[in-house]
């Protein structure tokens, strides 16, 4: 290579060198400053996302095993108030069984019979004041008490829905429901003709004719229905979700989405959640600007929910508030019902108990998750220090030898001098 002066070659690759052990070398104190192997976007763009996204998972466990803790504190309000009944039922069984005994007098029955009352008098005043927060427990709200948990995506979500059911002298006990898990959807397909190929995109705009029936029952197995009117899409969409029908929601999607098998993806409709089991949806002659819509497209797009069933006709429960024991006869026909009472009583007080171990259960679970999703995060994003310091001594020592060559590289050139001479 020639010898000359317009451009230091040496010094250039020398000083371009030395930039990138700088560069590496501050990459590197910032890692074992700030414990974190990933400080921006440019250190590993896909490793930051996907911590981000452990980040929220992390958090969204963390207040999940929260919010189990606070059901499982209602649950335990609910569970001291079943065992004060319990005690108040087994105290009205002796005073039953004493009025029941030929040898009282007519003072004495009423002496009993005044206690007595007394104690459904009580027995209302637990189901009436009983609160948690502030918020009456024993409503009987058919839309119940929704405990959710979830790493904040829709797949890793569930509901745990409470119900509770009237607590009076009047309504004592709930016995003869069962105990459901499911994730219903339903989607109505507004955009395909009758051999389910996509003719046009429906729209909100769409006009719609017919209409929907939700019926809902009751503890006591009555029925109340309701059907819309709406004849837009939009609107029908907008006047369900108004109605508040426990455990319904409606939004407008594709079938894709909604995860519908056997139709276009492309298809758009109208989908229903339906995670309450004592709701039932019917169709009627649903249209839009083009085509009917015949049935409803059942699916698993809602979050997975736990749910309170009532039994075939109505669940059982006791009414005390008409028995008295004023006399032999009424007491031993009280004394009957008192017994059913104890006994459904104490089912209700099991399904409590079995909604305490689940949320204690999914508290665990949660807080094991949470454990596991924080070490992955860390096992991504911290700095590993014995590769750090490694690094560091590496660039070190590059810095001070760049610096040195850069030097060399300098006094080289002005070397040339001395052919002038």
């Amino acid at each position: 290579m020639s010898l000359g002066v317009l451009n230091n070659l040496s010094a250039i690759y020398a000083s371009n060198n030395l930039n990138n052990t700088n560069a590496s070398l501050q990459t590197v104190l910032q890692q074992l400053s700030s414990g974190s192997r990933i400080n921006s976007g440019a250190d590993d763009a896909a490793g930051l996302s996907l911590v981000n996204g452990l980040a929220a998972n992390s958090a969204a466990l963390m207040q999940s095993a929260t919010n189990a803790t606070a059901g499982v504190g209602l649950l335990k309000v609910a569970d001291g108030a079943f065992s004060q009944v319990t005690n108040l039922l087994n105290r009205a069984i002796t005073l039953a069984t004493e009025a029941s005994n030929g040898t009282l007098n007519v003072t004495q029955e009423a002496a009993a019979n005044q206690e007595y009352q007394s104690i459904l008098a009580e027995i209302n005043n637990i189901g009436t004041t009983t609160t948690y927060n502030q918020v009456r427990v024993f409503t009987g709200n058919l839309g119940g008490v929704d405990i959710y948990t979830g790493d904040s995506s829709i797949t890793g979500s569930s509901i745990d829905n409470i119900y509770f059911a009237k607590l009076s002298s009047s309504t004592l006990g709930d016995f003869g429901g069962t105990v459901q898990q499911n994730s219903n959807g339903q989607f109505i397909d507004l955009s395909a003709d009758t051999a389910g190929v996509l003719t046009t995109a429906g729209a909100t705009t769409d006009t719609v004719g017919g209409g929907l029936t939700f019926t809902t029952t009751a503890q006591d197995g009555t029925q109340t229905t309701y059907t819309t009117t709406s004849t837009s899409v939009s609107a029908l969409i907008a006047e369900i979700n108004a109605q508040n029908i426990p455990g319904v929601t409606a939004s407008f999607t594709t079938a894709g989405v909604a995860g519908v098998s056997g139709v276009d993806a492309n298809d758009t409709g109208i989908q229903l959640t339906n995670t309450n089991p004592n709701v039932a949806i019917a169709l009627g002659t649903l249209a839009d600007s083009t085509t009917s819509a015949t049935s409803l497209n059942a699916n698993q797009s809602a979050v997975t929910t736990i749910g309170y069933q009532f039994a075939t006709g109505g669940d059982k429960t006791i009414n005390l508030s008409s028995t008295n024991l004023l006399n032999q006869v009424n007491a031993q026909v009280a004394l009957g019902q008192l017994n059913l009472a104890i006994s459904y009583v104490a089912a209700q007080d099991g399904y409590i108990g079995a909604q305490i171990n689940t949320l204690n259960a999914v508290s665990q679970v949660v807080a094991t998750q949470q454990e596991n999703v924080t070490a992955a995060q860390d096992a991504v994003k911290a700095t590993d220090y014995a590769s750090a310091t490694s690094a560091l001594s590496k660039y070190q020592i590059l810095s001070q030898t760049g610096i040195a060559a850069l030097a060399q590289a300098n006094s080289v050139q002005q070397e040339v001098t001395k052919l002038l001479q």
